[in-house]
């Protein structure tokens, strides 16, 4: 395994170009630059992303805690009281939640000397099936590189 735990290993600042999706077509992009830094508290990384646009700039300012080592779980922490859960399998961290009706996925993967960036986000089909299916019209992806 890593010696260092993922945060640590994307703790910098990472800029890159996100591609926005709709229906399988790019309909937008924007620069982003994340700075993922040591929180004050052992276990927490301040997760700073900018959406550096002329049209609508904006800047999520979350903080990235360790919830339990053992089962390497972790809460995005949003602010107001929204926390979301993530999982972290080897190099790349999940996230699944739903909101007013959307289902969303993100992740981030550390790939050599790369994180990549992705949110999905559909919502749920009809159907009587104990199966449920969801649509995936929007995907945003940015592969970021690590700026000196």
């Amino acid at each position: 395994m890593y010696a260092q735990s993922f945060p640590d290993r994307v703790v910098g600042t990472w800029t890159g170009i996100m591609y926005i999706y709709k229906e399988g077509s790019i309909r937008d992009s924007v620069t982003v630059r994340l700075t993922v830094s040591k929180g004050a508290t052992p276990g927490t990384w301040p997760w700073k992303t900018e959406y550096l646009s002329a049209k609508m700039p904006m800047t999520k300012d979350y903080v990235l805690r360790l919830v339990d080592p053992a089962k390497q779980t972790y809460v995005t922490d949003e602010g107001g009281g929204v926390e979301l859960t993530d999982y972290l399998f080897d190099n790349k961290l999940y996230c699944v939640f739903e909101t007013h009706g959307v289902l969303l996925t993100s992740s981030y993967e550390l790939r050599g000397d790369e994180l990549i960036f992705e949110v999905t986000s559909g919502k749920k089909l009809p159907g009587d099936s104990e199966v449920l299916n969801y649509t995936i019209p929007n995907l945003q992806r940015v592969v970021l590189k690590r700026t000196p």
